[in-house]
């Protein structure tokens, strides 16, 4: 049911705030509530401001492309009411922005719309809520490029020859297991050729299965041989089904695997398909039906691609499903409905080792293999020293070039406490803490020495040592606070010890604040900062709570290597000190290299860090064709599922928990020593 109509002079003088003897039935109030509530909302996340007076502009709150309104279904409705010189639906927004030929046109739909209901393009029912606003404008961003290597071409083959090959594959299962057929999660899945196997991201070389690539497929290979689309004959296919809806992770196609040229044919729908940059920039291609992708060089071995599940796509309004990368035009971007898709992708199996120009994310090349889950106290602390302390060392200067916020919650900690109190700041980094309250005597500590020299350059007070064994007195401190500290330590034993240092500094009485990293990165339906944030440059840090060091290693491995549908190495259930919460580890298995911007696939992984040597020179915008990747470090860490940080404090001596809850992808508490 749609929301009532309020007069014109009635909206226009409720949103001003000024007085009116008008009595709102309880329908009207209800709706009156929603159309604020929407402009804070607008305000508080995206810094959008409205206005109380009729402008020829409106911000259009849940009419975008973030909630499957489209271009095509939006457009009719507002021309009603007069001429709209420009629809503006930024990518994934919630909301557009609306001009008008003139401010009665705009106040005319304004009061015509204001809870009008209509109906998205999955069928269901989503009511407008209009405000005005200034300027009807979206900072865009600069130009992209295709990432190198990387040619899209059209109509490659005919209709009759789509129908043809998608005829051709059985989904039923084969009697004579002359190829290998899998149901994955969200996708099925056959290969051909060789099998590739998602549990080491490998072919197996010396186990060619038998019939090698269907027949039908000689005489399209032949052609683009011919005509110069392709330079080998691939021994290799995969064929992938997607439901509509459902996609692929972020990956590279292993290096040691697969020769230089990946090849992929998409029939059935045109899809659009992201490629990013190591150091952030994302590049969004269509695919249209009937065309082929071809990666080579730096775009196969450097670049990730994927295809984010989602029931549509965005996509140039003007140029429908071409080829092509999908600009940041506001002003003609509109929504793609998916379809059922099948992928035929050709490759050719390597023979011999990878020698590529790109040995930092070569797996071939890499100079180290993952480290594996400690299985005793000494590769604990060996784990925590190559992977923690060498690392923080080594990025002291950019990791302190990104850390300059403090978040909220800790500054409303620490000006709650008495003046006078004096606070331990236990992996206290650069020391973004140490003067937020200058009522308070604060002394940070921290394993790096470059980032304590980075305090004492501020003139704060901090010392070199480990949280493990902080050099005070006991029941000497008021408070203290470890913001991302505790996910550095590798096992269960380690984290309850540096819990139980943080109770031995307290005084009775005194309390302490623990940030420590969450496994659920999306919660109450509501994605952490880490996954919304799509990071332009590569100075940005990958994890929003990654603020802390324990730091000191240099690491030059490769983040992301290997077509996955999961990283999760998770191979058992162990138990914390009695009573305490079940934390899924990994024992006997290589820690996992996270893909950064995703959700995490394991309690216990490797987070990548792009080291940029000079953080004062960001480049937002870079083209995507320059850049210059510096080297990859990788950091431990033990992401906490949900329960786990109180159940652990739990099995402290001499502590109670004031609070605890959720704080942008963080598990956080506040202990009290009694």
């Amino acid at each position: 049911m749609a929301a009532p109509r309020l007069s014109g002079t009635q909206c226009i003088a409720m949103d001003s705030n000024s007085q009116s003897n008008y009595k709102l039935s309880k329908t009207e109030k209800k709706f009156l509530r929603k159309q604020i509530k929407a402009r804070h909302t607008l305000l508080r996340h995206e810094g959008i401001e409205t206005v109380s007076y009729a402008t020829q502009s409106l911000v259009v709150a849940n009419g975008g492309l973030g909630n499957g309104v489209s271009r095509n279904q939006l457009l009719p409705v507002l021309e009603k009411y007069g001429l709209v010189d420009a629809l503006l639906m930024p990518p994934h927004k919630p909301y557009s922005f609306v001009r008008y030929r003139t401010a009665e046109e705009a106040k005319k739909a304004y009061v015509t719309l204001n809870g009008k209901e209509i109906v998205d393009d999955l069928g269901q029912k989503i009511l407008l809520y209009l405000n005005f606003v200034e300027k009807a404008q979206w900072k865009e961003l600069g130009l992209q490029a295709l990432p190198p290597g990387l040619m899209v071409v059209e109509e490659i083959i005919s209709s009759e020859d789509e129908k043809m090959l998608l005829e051709s594959i059985n989904w039923t299962e084969d009697i004579d297991n002359q190829n290998v057929q899998k149901s994955l999660k969200h996708r099925r899945v056959k290969h051909f050729g060789y099998e590739f196997h998602y549990e080491n991201n490998n072919v197996d070389k010396d186990m060619p299965l038998p019939g090698g690539l269907p027949g039908i497929c000689d005489s399209f290979l032949e052609k683009w041989l011919k005509e110069g689309f392709i330079k080998h004959k691939p021994d290799q296919l995969t064929v992938n089904q997607y439901e509509p809806g459902h996609g692929i992770p972020a990956h590279i196609d292993t290096h040691s695997a697969f020769e230089d040229e990946i090849v992929s044919l998409s029939l059935g729908s045109e899809i659009v398909m992201d490629f990013k940059h190591p150091d952030g920039v994302t590049v969004p291609v269509m695919l249209p039906r009937r065309s082929l992708l071809v990666m080579t060089g730096e775009s196969r071995y450097l670049w990730t691609h994927g295809i984010t599940p989602r029931k549509f796509d965005t996509v140039q309004a003007s140029k429908g499903p071409q080829s092509g990368i999908i600009t940041s035009d506001v002003g003609d971007l509109t929504l793609n409905k998916r379809g059922m898709r099948t992928s035929f992708t050709f490759r050719k199996v390597r023979q011999t080792p990878c020698n590529c120009s790109y040995p930092l994310v070569c797996d071939s090349q890499m100079k180290e293999t993952p480290p594996s889950f400690p299985e005793s106290a000494r590769e604990a602390s060996q784990l925590e020293q190559d992977y923690v302390h060498r690392v923080y060392e080594e990025i002291a200067e950019h990791f302190s070039s990104t850390r300059h916020t403090p978040w909220p919650r800790v500054v409303e900690f620490l000006k709650s406490l008495p003046c006078g109190s004096l606070v331990a700041d236990v992996g206290c980094g650069n020391g973004k803490y140490l003067g937020v309250n200058k009522e308070l005597y604060m002394i940070g500590c921290d394993r790096s020495q470059k980032l304590v020299d980075i305090c004492r350059e501020r003139c704060f007070q901090a010392l070199v040592c480990d949280a493990l064994a902080v050099p005070l007195c006991s029941g000497s401190c008021d408070a203290c606070i470890s913001i991302a500290v505790i996910h550095h330590f590798s096992t269960a034993e380690r984290r309850v010890a540096a819990l139980q240092e943080l109770v031995r500094l307290l005084r009775p009485g005194g309390r302490a604040l623990v940030y420590v990293w969450a496994m659920e990165q999306e919660y109450n339906k509501k994605k952490s900062k880490y996954l919304r944030e799509n990071r332009i440059s590569q100075g940005k840090e990958e994890g929003t709570s990654s603020d802390t060091a324990m730091p000191e290693l240099l690491v030059e491995q490769v983040p992301n290597v290997g077509s996955r549908d999961s990283e999760c190495c998770v191979s058992s259930v162990t138990d914390l000190p009695e009573g305490g919460h079940k934390a899924r580890i990994v024992t006997n298995a290589k820690l996992p290299v996270h893909t950064n911007r995703t959700s995490f696939p394991s309690q216990d992984l490797l987070v990548p860090w792009h080291h940029q040597g000079n953080p004062g020179e960001g480049k937002p915008g870079h083209p995507a064709g320059a850049h210059d990747p510096g080297p990859v470090f990788h950091r431990y860490y033990h992401v906490f599922c949900e329960g786990e940080l109180e159940a652990t404090c739990q099995t402290l001596n001499s502590v109670s928990i004031l609070q605890s809850y959720y704080d942008q992808g963080n598990w956080c508490v506040i202990l009290q020593k009694v």
